[in-house]
């Protein structure tokens, strides 16, 4: 009999294999003996109350044996020889549309700008040690995108766009945890992600594709509105019979030639703010009403949401158990972002605090077009820049100094490792920034009893959580509305925002060009 059942477990049943099919058993009312196998479908925490259940949906088997057959199958051809189809960026579209086209007997040549995991690694380290960015090696440029040094969470509500199983299938073949096949709200962890980049590059290599690293991407070849093949900053031109643009929401170079090209793009909403930084041990006893977590449970995570003066106010990214990093891409800016590895044992919890940015709200539209939401981004990372200190070191200021409006004359201890300077955020903040920040922290305050305290901080600035600006695109074809055989792809050509969403478009473009050669 084969019995698929929902039961609230404690923090340890769920932990334990051997309490979990205890608990099962006496739920279906069968002896432990009589239970031969459990599947965890899916798991998810309910701190409604104060003692914390995991709900769990599960698959199991009663006095039978499972079928040891898994449904995922990866099916790589030997594409040495077949036709190339030019990658440029590989982030998470371009690797999964590589994997893809490698399935549909299509050879990708990926363009990367940045360097491969390892060699990426020492210039994050020079970030943080000499505040030296490289503005093609950083956290954003490189092997995997922004996502490779990043917590990794892999929950989308995409479903709708393609196949998320396949997805996290993929990656946990080439190394994540299968816990990210049923948990709720899947993460794979910055201690984990540079390594199973590294594996999905061996596939694609070992199956005949092709990567180049240090090869930026300036130029389109062109005829008659056909994409021929691209130009790198080297002079070097790379002839495909396609050509997909997977190159993440920060490379803003693109964007630019593209516009000076005269290729359609167009301005889109997005959204910016600052990032805020709690010890964990508050936002566990207040989402888990305890004094000290359950050993069991994992560090507590939070999604706040409101609306302020017609505008959205809204956490981004929580990362629990993590910590802030430099995120900027180029000298004289400041960019934080949040990143936890897989075990959020650190002792702080962050997440991106940002308002909705309308196309309507970009300044200076009559002087900047479509790239109108990029100055305005560029302007705030500026901003930012000459308000922090010495480089990278961010402005920062207590998050109940910012809600009062005053300068911090004193500043808590933060994750953030090139450190930080008092600054007065809510001052020098674009108003229809910070008055709302400062509006909706005071409804986070209510809702999260604990949230709004002097031992949190708040850097500046958070700026990238996805592209000011859509390459568009057929959305039959997914082709470019005006230059065909181009596939804008990805968070850099605004239709997606995650690792897993970013994924699958790869792999949809891929399945696109598959059917037109």
């Amino acid at each position: 009999m084969i019995k698929e059942i929902s039961i609230s477990l404690t923090p340890e049943q769920s932990a334990k294999e051997d309490l979990m099919a205890q608990a099962v058993a006496d739920e279906l009312k069968v002896s432990l003996e009589e239970i031969k196998h459990i599947d965890i479908i899916k798991r998810s925490i309910d701190a409604r109350k104060k003692d914390v259940k995991i709900v769990t949906l599960l698959t199991v088997w009663v006095n039978e044996k499972p079928s040891e057959k898994s449904d995922f199958e990866y099916k790589p051809n030997d594409v040495s020889m077949s036709p190339e189809i030019i990658i440029v960026g590989a982030g998470p579209a371009g690797l999964f549309a590589a994997l893809s086209l490698i399935e549909n007997n299509l050879k990708p040549l990926i363009l990367e700008r940045g360097k491969s995991v390892s060699m990426r690694k020492r210039d994050l380290a020079d970030i943080n040690k000499n505040r030296f960015v490289n503005p093609n090696s950083n956290y954003c440029f490189g092997e995997g995108g922004a996502g490779t040094f990043s917590d990794g969470k892999l929950y989308t509500r995409s479903s709708k766009r393609g196949d998320v199983k396949k997805i996290l299938d993929l990656l946990k073949m080439h190394g994540a945890d299968e816990k990210i096949l049923t948990d709720a709200h899947p993460h794979i962890g910055t201690n984990n992600l540079p390594r199973i980049i590294e594996n999905i590059r061996k596939t694609i290599i070992s199956a005949g594709g092709e990567f180049i690293f240090d090869s930026k991407v300036t130029d389109l070849i062109l005829k008659e509105n056909v994409i021929k093949g691209v130009v790198t900053e080297k002079g070097d031109k790379i002839i495909g019979k396609a050509v997909i643009l997977a190159t993440g929401h920060s490379a803003r170079d693109i964007y630019e030639m593209l516009h000076s090209k005269g290729i359609k793009i167009e301005a889109k909403a997005f959204a910016m703010g600052v990032r805020v930084e709690h010890p964990q041990d508050i936002i566990d006893s207040v989402q888990y009403s305890c004094e000290i977590r359950d050993e069991y449970l994992p560090a507590a995570a939070y999604s706040l949401v409101t609306q302020a003066e017609n505008r959205g106010v809204y956490s981004f990214c929580m990362c629990p158990g993590g910590f802030i990093v430099p995120a900027a891409t180029a000298p004289e800016e400041i960019v934080v972002n949040g990143m936890s590895p897989s075990t959020r044992n650190s002792y702080y919890a962050n997440s991106g605090m940002v308002v909705e940015i309308k196309v309507e709200d970009f300044p200076e539209q009559e002087k900047y077009g479509d790239l109108a939401g990029l100055n305005f981004q560029k302007t705030l990372e500026r901003n930012a820049y000459l308000n922090g200190g010495n480089g990278i070191i961010a402005p920062a200021q207590r998050l109940t100094d910012f809600v009062k409006g005053k300068l911090s004359p004193d500043l808590p201890d933060t994750s953030y490792h090139p450190g930080v300077i008092s600054s007065p955020l809510h001052f020098w903040l674009p108003e229809s920034i910070g008055k709302r920040l400062q509006e909706g922290f005071k409804v986070f305050g209510k809702k999260m009893y604990g949230f709004l305290t002097e031992e949190a901080i708040v850097l500046g600035v958070e700026s990238r959580t996805s592209s000011p600006v859509r390459i568009p695109r057929d959305k039959e074809s997914l082709q470019h509305v005006q230059i065909k055989n181009l596939y804008p792809c990805g968070e850099g050509a605004g239709y997606a925002g995650g690792i897993v969403s970013a994924a699958m478009d790869g792999v949809k473009c891929a399945e696109k060009i598959a059917d037109s050669i």
